[in-house]
């Protein structure tokens, strides 16, 4: 055990990987039984977290994130209220699924927010990243420490704790966790100077996409510097094919006519927010 928290926090292999060979050898080593090695993959905490990924992956990839960007880009752009709002946010939702998942759906609405209002990102991520903590202490499911508690006191022959029983403590260590957060701790967190870029934040793999304007888009007659002023669109528009002639790098004033192909890079979640806000079509892809 001691060797494996010396893997885990050297972080050179993966985690996954760790806790399987430390099984591995405890099974070999005798010290648990050979029929009881994988005994714990049954266990209700990781049925439970397994089944709080894909509730949490489906939201993703069901827009939640486009969703929740342009409904909470109507904040006040001062700090306090963005990290507020957004830190509730990401509370709320870890209470009733995975932390990393709930994170992971607003961490890039705050990246979003970060780069619309011009504030270091770093305000925005760590107040998400308490948040969703502070919010998983809310539920039994809301983190795998309270499933574990509560299947456990079943065991001694009592009744299992039920969905709302940490509430009552969660709520409050919660709002005060958020006070401190919103009123003056984010203050303590370094901040870089000017607006990040999005690969200064975290990598992320972006796409070189093709999608085809249609006739009830609202791209059709915008220009291209119209779309560089909209706050909630983040592509580049790399080339713009029209009645088989290609137009690369097209200038700011190139006029959007209905049966344009567009050439674009974006990452997928911009994409997404890309097509359901201008009424595009996807026509293809190529990862890069």
């Amino acid at each position: 055990l001691v060797a494996a928290l010396a893997l885990f926090i050297n972080g050179r292999w993966r985690y996954d990987v760790i806790a399987l060979a430390a099984l591995l050898f405890l099974a070999l080593t005798g010290v648990i039984p050979h029929d009881q090695a994988f005994m714990g993959f049954g266990h209700p905490a990781v049925i439970t977290v397994a089944g709080v990924l894909v509730v949490s992956r489906g939201l993703n990839n069901g827009g939640v994130v486009g969703v929740l960007a342009r409904v909470l880009g109507r904040v006040s752009d001062g700090a306090p209220s963005l990290i507020g709002v957004l830190s509730l946010t990401t509370a709320l939702l870890s209470a009733f699924m995975n932390n990393i998942g709930a994170l992971a759906l607003v961490m890039p609405v705050g990246v979003r927010l970060a780069r619309k209002h011009g504030h270091s990102p770093s305000i925005l991520l760590m107040p998400l990243a308490f948040g969703s903590l502070l919010g998983g202490l809310l539920t039994v499911v809301g983190t795998p420490p309270n499933i574990i508690i509560a299947t456990f006191r079943e065991t001694t022959g009592r009744a299992a704790f039920s969905t709302f029983d940490f509430t009552p403590v969660g709520f409050g260590i919660m709002v005060v966790g958020m006070a401190f957060i919103v009123l003056g701790g984010w203050r303590l967190i370094p901040q870089r100077e000017g607006r990040g870029k999005r690969t200064d934040f975290f990598e992320i793999q972006d796409y070189i996409t093709e999608v085809r304007i249609l006739e009830e888009s609202d791209l059709v007659g915008l220009r291209l510097r119209d779309l560089a002023e909209l706050p909630q669109i983040n592509v580049v528009i790399l080339m713009i094919i029209r009645d088989q002639q290609r137009i690369p790098n097209p200038p700011n004033n190139e006029q959007f006519q209905a049966g344009d192909l567009l050439v674009l890079e974006t990452d997928p979640n911009d994409l997404k927010d890309f097509i359901e806000l201008m009424k595009v079509e996807l026509v293809g892809e190529d990862h890069v």
